[in-house]
């Protein structure tokens, strides 16, 4: 990220009471852009949103993003120069549940921001959050790349697959032709903290080692493009420049995951966890049958790398102790968790700085 491009820049970001949207509304705080977020209430208790008093940071609108009408209005008075849309329904497990609910809000919900956004003349780059789970997961050894067939077995999978398919027809039915800068962007098995969806390996994790429960795992084999929720977050915000510039070539998908040595598998992380969370820790498979769920997902982001000069700067082993490190600091209210959130932010800055300017992070 460069300079100042961010101050006073007016975003607008759906989801941004959620986790991924909670910390990007901090961070574009932090760097000095005005924010709006549109979005359901918090879906826990605790949450991230009331945790770091984002409220005091960001100018908050409370609806559903199926709700195009107000979508639009809130949109249209708000003026932004770039929009994020986050809001989903983000649980594989939850979509077997609810398919109806899952498609509505995904595939509609995506229609709704991007017809928004054709409403708002003043929106110049606009950025769709969907999923690595997009694809067409064959368990294949190597990564998925762009160009790769969508789909999906499930229907959390298969909404996300068709936001990017609608994304896509916005953008050359009519939003090419505004001038808009449209892109869509895949990020593996996001952690940090502030996440506590229900689930979730981390927030499951953080919720057993912490009432000294037993820890029960579906798939520990399962392999993962594991994460820390800044490492993607960075990716938009590096994408949303590039586009900025008006450069047609950043207007597709893009996929940022994490490198090769941090694809591990649930049983994995869990050890690490448990070694970081300390005291006495159990955990075990539980018992079937579930929902089908893949076995093996992977991101080649050659693509990011080559042309954004995005790569990984965290490894996993760092993501997890300040994953670890963040819910025990709010557990123990140690210290004002914005404080900490920004601390991490701060200190995640500067590992980029290093890395760019050719030090070992």
């Amino acid at each position: 990220m460069t300079g100042n491009f961010w101050q006073d820049k007016t975003v607008f970001i759906t989801g941004h009471t959620g986790f991924k949207g909670g910390w990007l509304s901090l961070w574009l705080g932090h760097l000095g852009a005005k924010v709006s977020g549109y979005s359901l209430p918090p879906a826990s208790t605790p949450n991230l949103f009331e945790v770091i008093s984002l409220q005091e940071l960001v100018s908050s609108c409370t609806n559903d993003i199926r709700s195009l009408e107000s979508l639009v209005q809130e949109m249209q008075q708000t003026r932004p120069e770039i929009a994020f849309h986050l809001a989903a329904q983000p649980l594989v497990r939850k979509s077997y549940q609810s398919p109806v609910e899952t498609y509505d809000v995904n595939i509609m919900g995506t229609v709704h921001f991007l017809e928004a956004v054709r409403q708002t003349p003043s929106v110049k780059v606009a950025i769709v959050v969907t999923s690595d789970k997009c694809y067409e997961n064959r368990d294949w050894l190597w990564g998925y790349r762009e160009s790769d067939t969508l789909g999906g077995h499930d229907p959390y999978s298969s909404s996300k697959g068709c936001a990017e398919l609608v994304t896509s027809a916005y953008r050359d039915s009519f939003l090419s032709q505004a001038q808009v800068q449209i892109a869509t962007v895949r990020a593996g098995n996001v952690i940090g903290g502030g996440d506590w969806s229900e689930d979730r390996l981390i927030p499951d994790m953080v919720r057993a080692f912490s009432s000294a429960q037993n820890l029960h795992i579906r798939a520990p084999k399962a392999i993962r493009p594991w994460q820390h929720v800044l490492e993607p977050l960075r990716g938009y915000l590096v994408l949303a420049q590039k586009m900025w510039k008006r450069v047609p070539d950043y207007c597709c998908g893009w996929n940022f995951g994490p490198s090769e040595r941090d694809i591990r598998t649930v049983e994995e992380v869990i050890r690490k966890s448990a070694t970081l969370w300390g005291g006495e820790v159990h955990w075990s498979v539980a018992p079937g049958p579930h929902p089908h769920e893949a076995m093996s997902l992977k991101l080649d982001c050659s693509k990011a790398i080559s042309l954004l000069k995005w790569r990984p700067v965290l490894d996993l082993d760092v993501a997890l102790e300040w994953t670890v490190n963040w819910y025990k600091t709010q557990q123990t209210k140690a210290m004002n968790m914005r404080t900490l959130t920004l601390q991490q932010i701060t200190a995640y800055e500067t590992l980029v700085q290093k890395q760019s300017s050719g030090e070992t992070p």
